[in-house]
């Protein structure tokens, strides 16, 4: 289905709207027409593409900490959403090591709560839940994990994930029933996507834009781990994608669906880089992996999306290079020009949108 009025003048809430992906569904959202409320702390990097960008403009904007109860409960009802896009989340393998508390608290009793909130509500309002792709046990096998594979990880993180997805499922059996609950939840999940305005920590984009825009050269931990990278618009037009059609489709409630690129278009870290040197003067890195100390991170993962494709119509739309060459444009700009983030930042969903409907993708007709 096409996003065209979908969500015009609906009424719609992003928890973690400050942060990176948040933030690039905050835009989207707007052009769609939406009236879009927020729910996060601070921004969590400067530069911010939400700061940047001037998102506060003409929203709901709360700052609200996701594990506070009561006052994720209170937001929900005061807003009464049509829909809910929650994001908000520790969102860092490393962190988790670092503060394995703060991320159980997070990701666990944050997802929670949202649960508890739309518990409470008395009308009809579709919520997707956005994990991750680590929520699966990743033994790193060479095909893709599919919805029905064990979830759970070694890590903080990914543990505190795949616990999020079990909450998701325990709640929607005891108190969602499907033939008569108003509110309608699916879990999404999708990782390591890249995009301008991110400037996270230990995340391999950010890390090369800040070395060499200071002509250093990045430091790479992991030079042979393979991800499904893949552009933020790419998972953002899959949930929403996802929440039209559980609006429509009753039987979609309690679904969860992974959304990531072709698995033949799995890449190393070391061939993000190189694909990032054509599109960028001045490249320069280096291979630490073997003086590297840090937690264990996975080596290998790919995610199976036929079931996004088969029940949603759904599909990446970017190839590698085209998705490096978006990313590293954003930057460029966004480095060289007195440029308008928001603009630049629309422009780019356009395009996107327009490559999409060029080759065919349903929601883009």
């Amino acid at each position: 289905m096409s996003f065209n009025n979908a969500f015009f003048n609906k009424r719609v809430l992003i928890t973690g709207h400050t942060g990176f992906k948040g933030s690039w569904l905050l835009i989207w959202l707007k052009l769609l027409g939406a009236k879009v409320a927020g729910l996060s702390l601070e921004p969590p990097t400067n530069p911010s593409h939400y700061e940047a960008a001037n998102l506060h403009e003409n929203i709901t904007d709360l700052r609200v900490d996701i594990r506070d109860r009561s006052e994720v409960r209170r937001a929900i009802l005061e807003l009464q959403p049509d829909f809910i896009f929650h994001l908000a989340a520790q969102a860092l393998v490393r962190r988790s090591y670092d503060d394995p508390l703060e991320t159980w608290e997070t990701n666990l009793m944050g997802t929670l709560n949202i649960l508890e909130g739309l518990r409470a509500l008395d009308k009809p309002c579709c919520a997707v839940l956005i994990t991750s792709d680590k929520c699966y046990d990743n033994v790193e096998w060479v095909w893709g994990y599919r919805e029905t594979d064990p979830i759970g990880g070694p890590d903080p993180y990914s543990a505190s994930k795949g616990a999020a997805e079990l909450v998701i499922r325990s709640h929607i059996h005891s108190f969602f029933p499907k033939t008569t609950s108003k509110v309608r939840i699916a879990s999404a999940r999708a990782g390591n996507v890249i995009g301008g305005g991110d400037w996270g920590a230990n995340r391999i984009i950010p890390d090369c834009v800040r070395a060499w825009a200071k002509s250093q050269a990045v430091e790479l931990r992991s030079p042979n781990s393979t991800r499904p990278w893949q552009h933020v618009l790419e998972p953002l037009s899959g949930y929403l994608n996802l929440a039209i059609e559980l609006n429509k489709n009753p039987d979609l409630h309690g679904e969860p669906f992974n959304f990531g690129p072709s698995t033949l278009e799995s890449k190393s870290v070391e061939d993000l880089v190189r694909q990032m040197e054509i599109n960028w003067n001045l490249v320069k890195w280096k291979d630490v992996s073997r003086s590297a100390e840090g937690p264990y991170e996975s080596g290998l993962l790919k995610l199976n999306c036929d079931k996004a494709l088969f029940h949603l119509k759904w599909r990446s739309v970017l190839t590698f290079e085209e998705t490096i060459e978006l990313t590293a444009n954003w930057y460029k700009t966004f480095y060289s020009e007195a440029v308008r983030v928001y603009e630049l930042s629309a422009n780019q969903i356009n395009t996107y949108v327009r490559s999409a409907k060029e080759r065919g993708v349903a929601w883009a007709q």
